[in-house]
């Protein structure tokens, strides 16, 4: 484990060679990975239905993959995305410096189990590399600075004994407390019975919990000092106690599987990864010649914003754009995030069942901001002449900063600080401030943990910042349940077997990490994205090839957990 605070252990040296995680997750555990890379491929329509047109609505991650893979097939997706290919995988540039210099304003970090992400990152030929999170291996250093006082470490060892206490602590409270080794195993051999047996009592035992009721109620964690340290702190990436008032069934999720773990970064930028899927010519395609890729397929460029989403005549979705174009489908898949469809697009009531639409205005999107700035080399490994340490380090800290990330290409090339990186609370601070405001806040915070160190001489260009809330088209960073909300998000998860929906009610599919168990994580995205895929091919007429069966076909084994609603 390479986290700050380790998650429970399975390294015991008596344990057998178990198999490596994927981020399938105890709700619905469909191995999306395989579904993949079976060669029988995702599935066919029938030949009277191809070249038909169906929209798909966002060009993030998921549409663009739902796009793709619809294409595919036969069909004419048409996409219409309000901004830019990629959504939250952005990826900017900093003006008048070298372009190989980007900063990552959303995703920018992915664990090795999000396996379908990865199916998606090989396919284009992305490479990745470890991500310098705090107390990674390749982490030059990490320096924990609480309530004034500041310790240096390359591992958690190098800290004082109460770090290696909380961590403990929270070992323990994810064995007592969510069977935390027996599920791991589970997820690990992909034993379905196994894992829905101890998924089903959690949900029922857990649904109403935040996450730090549950660190209370463990003995483990009796201490207010460790549960306060282990907020600030946290495991993987750092600090969760933004999370705190979340479901505890949220932070399961990523322990279970790992996805706060071992992180890669996508070299060049993960933005890339739509662009290659918008301008890829599959080898492998029905219906369209050769050559055709979903670019070509829109003369370049994508639709704009959808303004307005309603049903007509013959249970069709039509679409209106910010042109003012009307154009009618069969089927649409909207990918963006669902607070859309309550205010930026105007939507007829009849385009979801109530249930859905409750759902949707219950869902809770967490907040988040970023600052880069660019700098003439990679000066944090200059070794400090009195103590022999790399004079500045991966930060976590209480102070304005919270985590603070330091990403370069080698010792000679001009290098990249993210600043700070922060959510829900600790972002609506520096909502009001622009991104000169905030770098001088920052600026002041850091200098107060290195005060030998001159970031200011090295900064070579403006800053670039985003706060995710206040992105029109996007109003958060990512999904996080709320306790009580588990049944709304089976609602949304579960929305692409339409065969059990009302007939007027069909044909319009969500997808997005939103609408999975995974909000917030891009293998979510893709997840859901093969969910709506499945669902498009089902309604047209078409089915999988026997030997590779989809997530609809395998519904009724692996359906998540009902919780009843009276």
């Amino acid at each position: 484990m390479t986290s700050m605070v380790p998650t429970a252990a399975h390294d015991e040296p008596s344990e057998p060679v178990l198999p490596p995680i994927t981020m399938v997750g105890p709700d619905f555990p469909f191995p999306y990975d395989d579904f993949l890379a079976h060669p029988a491929g995702l599935g066919q329509i029938p030949a009277t239905e191809h070249g038909t047109e169906v929209a798909v609505i966002g060009g993030g991650l998921s549409g663009i993959i739902a796009a793709y893979e619809l294409m595919k097939m036969g069909l004419k997706p048409v996409v219409y995305e309000a901004d830019k290919i990629g959504g939250r995988l952005r990826t900017v540039g900093f003006e008048g410096c070298d372009p190989s210099l980007t900063a990552e304003m959303g995703a920018m970090r992915f664990p090795p189990s999000s396996t379908a992400l990865q199916y998606y990152i090989d396919l284009v030929g992305l490479e990745t590399k470890p991500f310098p999170n705090p107390l990674a291996p390749d982490t030059p250093s990490t320096v924990v600075d609480l309530k004034g006082e500041s310790h240096y470490a390359k591992t958690i060892d190098d800290l004082p004994p109460v770090y290696r206490e909380v961590a403990d602590a929270w070992n323990a409270c994810l064995e007592e407390g969510a069977d935390f080794s027996d599920m791991n195993r589970a997820l690990r051999e992909r034993d379905v019975p196994r894992i829905r047996e101890i998924w089903a009592k959690l949900v029922e035992k857990l649904d109403n919990q935040t996450f730090y009721g549950f660190l209370c109620e463990s003995e483990a964690f009796k201490s207010f000092r460790h549960r306060e340290i282990f907020g600030q702190v946290g495991f993987g990436t750092g600090g969760w106690d933004t999370d705190f008032p979340n479901s505890i069934l949220e932070i399961l999720r990523v322990v279970y599987t790992e996805a706060d773990d071992h992180h890669r970064g996508i070299v060049g930028g993960s933005q890339q990864l739509p662009v290659r899927l918008w301008e890829r010519e599959p080898e492998k395609i029905v219906h369209w010649a050769p050559g055709t890729s979903l670019s070509s397929l829109h003369g370049g460029d994508p639709r704009p914003a959808v303004t307005r989403l309603h049903r007509t005549a013959g249970n069709r979705i039509t679409v209106t754009d910010a042109t003012g174009d009307i154009r009618t489908y069969k089927a649409a898949v909207f990918t963006a995030q669902s607070w859309m469809l309550l205010s930026k697009i105007a939507c007829d009531d009849s385009l979801f069942p109530i249930d859905h639409w409750t759902a949707m205005e219950r869902t809770h999107y967490m907040e988040s901001s970023k600052l880069f700035v660019p700098v003439d080399r990679p000066f944090w490994l200059d070794k400090d002449e009195e103590t022999g340490r790399d004079v500045m380090s991966m930060t976590l800290t209480d102070r304005m900063t919270r985590g603070t990330y330091l990403l370069d290409d080698g010792p000679d090339k001009p290098a990249v600080i993210c600043l700070s990186y922060t959510w829900c609370d600790d972002s609506l601070k520096w909502l009001p401030l622009s991104a000169n405001e905030r770098l001088e806040v920052m600026l002041k915070s850091l200098g107060e943990i290195y005060p030998k160190v001159d970031i200011r001489k090295h900064i070579i260009g403006n800053p670039v910042t985003v706060s995710w809330e206040n992105e029109p088209y996007f109003m958060g960073a990512f999904k996080a349940n709320l306790p009580g909300h588990y049944r709304y998000q089976r609602r949304l998860f579960t929305h692409f077997m339409q065969d059990r929906l009302p007939e007027d009610k069909r044909g319009l599919f969500l997808a997005g990490d939103d609408i999975s168990w995974t909000a917030g994580w891009a293998e979510g995205a893709v997840q859901t994205a093969l969910n709506a895929v499945w669902g498009v091919m089902h309604q047209f007429g078409g089915t999988t090839d026997p030997t590779n069966p989809g997530p609809g076909d395998r519904y009724d084994e692996l359906a998540p957990v009902e919780l009843p609603e009276d």
